[in-house]
């Protein structure tokens, strides 16, 4: 970054701004395996925020990747970049007072620590959607393990690629049995109880 960047202060801050939106800034950073149910809960779970009267975004792995990410590729250096980018846009949603929900894979700890940091206490929310590898694989919706394992694509998380799944978790969701709308309302009300939205 040159030096000859300076920050500029303005006159409406994030404070200002979730007053008018009537709610505390907060972000829902969903992590877990491919085919876990990340998206699908994600989803469901800002429509429910939504049918509440929240002032909500969320931010689809695969969607950024049509975009913003568009220029990145799966190695480890660029899955950090990834979420380095998703990290800064979702410290501007919540300087804008809104509720971000992310669905990640995000494998990496410091990766997700690093965007728990950008954030005031209290913002960063992980949601850990802890599906068996083995249910994920069943699930396989866009066939990625079934090429992961053929050998078609490489660096994929669970199969060569690590996943470091979070130690304490905010939100610890298991996810196999249970329907997703089963599952988006359990941890809905999970979030009402611990006093997040």
């Amino acid at each position: 970054m040159t030096s000859n960047i300076v920050w500029h202060e303005h006159g409406v801050d994030k404070q200002r701004r979730a007053e008018l939106l009537k709610q505390q800034p907060r972000v829902f950073w969903f992590t877990g395996l491919s085919g876990s149910g990340k998206s699908t809960i994600a989803n469901l779970l800002e429509q429910k925020l939504v049918e509440q009267g929240k002032h909500t975004y969320l931010l689809d792995g695969d969607n950024v990747r049509h975009g913003l990410c568009g220029d990145l590729g799966f190695s480890a250096k660029d899955r950090v970049e990834n979420i380095r980018r998703i990290s800064e846009v979702t410290k501007l949603f919540t300087d804008a007072g809104t509720i971000v929900i992310t669905a990640f894979i995000s494998p990496y700890r410091t990766d997700r620590e690093f965007c728990r940091k950008l954030l005031d206490d209290g913002e960063f929310v992980e949601v850990f959607i802890d599906t068996p590898i083995e249910v994920c694989e069943q699930r396989d919706p866009k066939g990625l393990y079934k090429k992961a394992r053929s050998g078609d694509i490489k660096d994929f998380t669970g199969i060569d690629s690590e996943y470091q799944a979070p130690r304490n978790p905010e939100i610890h969701v298991k996810y196999s049995d249970q329907s997703p709308e089963q599952t988006a309302l359990a941890l809905y009300e999970q979030l009402v109880s611990k006093g997040y939205v």
